[in-house]
């Protein structure tokens, strides 16, 4: 696009080019949104253009959609009834009804139990109390029902919310919303033909902002395609906002389900009736939005019930779109921030909704929505289905339980791999990442321009995109990408020769790098396990690796990193080798090879020469990248020492535990002392995400004892060590840097960036352990005053006879 479109808004590109001329495969590519006319500018346009929304004038009719009916009057009711009838749902009804009966005639509240020639009265009572809790039950169900199911009713409605969210999208947004026309074309056509077989599209997008589902939607109704209904956590659900979203798509699910028993029923019933009816859904495979700007682990509770409505029979198939959301800069970050530095999330209102409204001025660049290819849920269990069976007779296996964990599991990641293959790299997550994987305090202009180069070559060896800037030269896309980050993220000196930037606000800015971390991830964890040898200086000959000593450390650190990155489903050798053979048709590193023609004939591994040459710029951009993940690594092993009891631990005769939020925020409060005293380098490893991850991982690996204490809304987490990772302590009470645990938290550090502060050894290991020790000790010392020491497991079961209430949950 040219300059004038990008800004003005209008036109399709008519080839992709990357930043500096560089052209890739040819693509069109469409802005989707045109800017409104102001009220205080040209209120008559302003209004004109409202009332073309109101009235529906050619497409803003919204009349002639690709898919099923929807937003006619009834639309709500008529759903309703179509839930009620599912046949799933009143079986589980009458299933509770009964168990409930039994229960209350255990407790002797409906007559009395096993009376020898019990009469016909005594059984009409029971059978009159069974159909009384059906119809509380049926009651129940169409109460939940009601403020669970989107409302799609009114058309003049959808055309006044798609007029308002789209002049908040695009005052936001200046440069709009960017889609490629070719996925679109495809993904109507794809359309048309669910239409036909009445099958339902789900997309399923990343989620890292607020606008995700938003834009989602105004492209739906721009393009004519039947608005998905969008499955939103209830926490969204406050007044006003939360009525507004429903009418617009937005079905409300319970963040948690507990115990009940009749809830999960009803919302399998609610997901079989859209599906059966070839009605669109949206959700978020991750959950939450992502505050690290990475994707997030897969949530498979959702997912569980699509893939029940298809195993079950009850729906024929499914179409499985894939969709990658892409911002230049997103709303939320600095709140994302705070979070991930522990300050708590606060709750949804419609205060903290409209706090958005300042960056409503803002000019916060483009967002880029980009459409895997669709493919069906159906063949996709039969390919799976068919490929356990060729692993197994079992027929548990293949049609049983194992075959749905299965399935599930591998949908997940599928759809993720399929997110990260659609995805394009902003220039603003270019610059993020250049500007925190060079040395120095800071970059000239032109080598700055030079990396952003560089680092879209790599992109697209990768098999990645770049976001596309057709006609626009690499100056002119960094100098507008600066503008959008602003000066609190990117900081500039001038008066100098030449315009010199540098990382304002490291921690945010690792927001944008981590969307481009997921497309070098083998390649950074193989120039970690070089750097081994590397940061031990000496020769040539003395910074080389074996292949076995590089394949067991990049081992080590995948199996770390299993719950950070989303892996290749190829075997570790098959990632290894290719990645390896990247890396040395790049000149970064150099293999000598035995006189073999097998696959596995790399003997060592070392630096290529030039890299020597060049001051090592190619293969400290991979490990800058991972670096910090290996420091929130050692971090979380490291905050595991404030785990061993202090000497003075009155409490012997049992297993001692501390409660494990505690924990985690004395470990974060380690962490934070441990960055500003130098032996931690990178201050995003103390973000709670990343020790969650790294607790998650000891927890797996039996280091840490995680259980429960308490019972209901007071249960708490407590945590302890397990005593084959206990470390020792001297006679003067201080840890002592030996053991299971220490052994762990040294291997991890060989990866680690060296700091002119960790080269003194023992001096370190002493000041370290001794930080743990004294950050953990208040812990240990509330228990010393009785103030949290207790049992675990303990609990208080109070019991009554009179009848539960069931409006609260259908508990039995």
């Amino acid at each position: 696009m040219t300059a004038r479109d990008e800004d003005e808004g209008g036109g399709m590109a008519e080839t992709d080019v990357l930043p500096g001329g560089v052209s890739q495969a040819p693509m069109q590519e469409e802005k989707l949104l045109e800017p409104y006319a102001r009220f205080r500018s040209a209120p008559l346009n302003a209004l004109q253009e409202l009332g073309l929304h109101i009235w529906g004038e050619g497409w803003r009719a919204y009349d002639q959609i690709v898919g099923q009916e929807i937003f006619y009057p009834g639309f709500s009711e008529n759903m309703k009834a179509m839930v009620m009838r599912q046949e799933s749902l009143r079986k589980q009804i009458t299933v509770l009804a009964n168990k409930r009966v039994e229960v209350e005639l255990q407790e002797g509240l409906v007559g009395p139990l096993g009376v020898e020639g019990e009469g016909t009265e005594s059984t009409e009572r029971r059978e009159a109390r069974r159909n009384e809790i059906e119809d509380e039950l049926r009651e129940v169900s169409e109460t939940w029902l009601d403020s669970m199911i989107c409302k799609m009713d009114s058309r003049y409605f959808i055309r006044g919310a798609y007029y308002f969210a789209s002049q908040l999208l695009t005052r936001a947004y200046h440069q709009g919303i960017h889609i490629s026309k070719e996925e679109i074309t495809h993904l109507r056509t794809v359309a048309e033909e669910a239409a036909k077989k009445k099958q339902s599209i789900i997309f399923l997008p990343c989620h890292r902002s607020h606008v995700d589902y938003v834009s989602l939607q105004l492209i739906c109704f721009r393009l004519g395609l039947a608005l998905p209904t969008v499955v939103a956590g209830d926490n969204l659900n406050f007044p006003l906002v939360g009525s507004f979203l429903q009418h617009a798509g937005a079905m409300w699910i319970r963040r948690s389900f507990g115990e009940d028993q009749l809830y999960p029923t009803l919302l399998q019933a609610y997901i079989d009736t859209l599906l059966q009816n070839g009605h669109n859904l949206e959700c978020f495979i991750e959950g939450g939005r992502s505050r690290t700007g990475k994707l997030l682990q897969p949530k498979f509770g959702i997912l569980r019930f699509f893939l029940e409505s298809v195993l079950s029979g009850r729906v024929e198939d499914a179409i499985i779109c894939p969709v990658s959301t892409q911002y230049d800069k997103v709303i939320e970050v600095d709140s994302y921030v705070s979070e991930l530095l522990g300050t708590p999330k606060p709750k949804e209102d419609l205060v903290s909704f409209l706090s958005a409204s300042n960056v409503l001025s803002l000019k916060l660049g483009r967002v880029d929505v980009r459409f895997h290819e669709p493919w069906s849920l159906r063949g996709f269990i039969n390919e799976q289905r068919s490929r356990m069976f060729k692993q197994s007779a079992s027929v548990d296996l293949v049609y049983g339980e194992a075959l749905r964990r299965r399935l599930l599991q591998t949908l997940g990641y599928k759809v993720l791999a399929d997110i990260n293959t659609a995805s394009v790299v902003m220039p603003t997550a270019l610059i993020g990442t250049v500007l925190l994987t060079l040395r120095g305090r800071g970059v000239g202009k032109s080598e700055l321009v030079r990396r952003v180069e560089w680092l879209c070559e790599r992109v697209k060896a990768q098999g990645g995109h770049v976001a596309h800037f057709a006609g626009l030269s690499t100056e002119t896309v960094v100098d507008r990408a600066l503008e959008v980050l602003g000066p609190k993220l990117v900081g500039r000196v001038g008066g100098l020769p030449e315009d010199t930037f540098y990382a304002e606000d490291r921690f945010q800015l690792s927001f944008y790098r981590n969307m481009t971390i997921h497309l070098f991830v083998p390649e950074a964890l193989i120039c970690a396990a070089l750097y081994t040898k590397v940061k031990g200086g000496g020769e040539a000959d003395e910074q080389r690796l074996s292949y076995e000593e590089l394949r067991e450390y990049v081992s080590f650190l995948s199996q770390l990193f299993r719950a950070e990155f989303i892996f290749s489903t190829f075997s570790l050798d098959e990632n290894l080798h290719s990645a390896l053979r990247g890396l040395e048709r790049d000149r970064v590193v150099k293999c000598t090879r035995t006189p073999s023609t097998t696959a596995n004939s790399i003997e060592t591994i070392e630096l290529h020469p030039t890299q020597r040459a060049t001051g090592r710029e190619d293969f400290d951009f991979y490990c800058f990248l991972i670096w910090p993940f290996i420091d929130a690594c050692w971090l979380g092993l490291i905050s595991c020492f404030m785990l061993a009891p202090p000497l003075f631990t009155p409490a012997p005769e049992f297993e001692a535990s501390l409660d494990y939020r505690a924990f985690q925020d004395r470990a974060q409060l380690l962490g934070k002392t441990l960055y500003h005293q130098g032996d931690l380098s990178y201050f995003e490893a103390v973000n709670k995400e990343a020790l969650k991850n790294a607790f998650g991982r000891s927890e797996d690996a039996g280091i840490m004892l995680v259980s429960k204490a308490g019972e209901g809304k007071k249960a708490t987490q407590r945590v302890r060590l397990d005593l084959e990772y206990m470390p020792s302590r001297d006679a003067e009470g201080e840890l002592v840097p030996e053991g299971k645990l220490w052994e762990l938290c040294e291997r991890v550090s060989l990866g680690r960036r060296e700091g002119k502060g960790r080269r003194d050894g023992a001096t370190v290991r002493t000041r370290v352990l001794g930080l743990a020790d004294l950050v953990g000790r208040e812990l240990w010392t509330k228990i010393g005053k009785g103030m949290v020491v207790g049992v675990e497991g303990e609990g208080t079961v109070r019991k009554t006879r009179r009848r539960r209430g069931i409006q609260t949950a259908a508990h039995l």
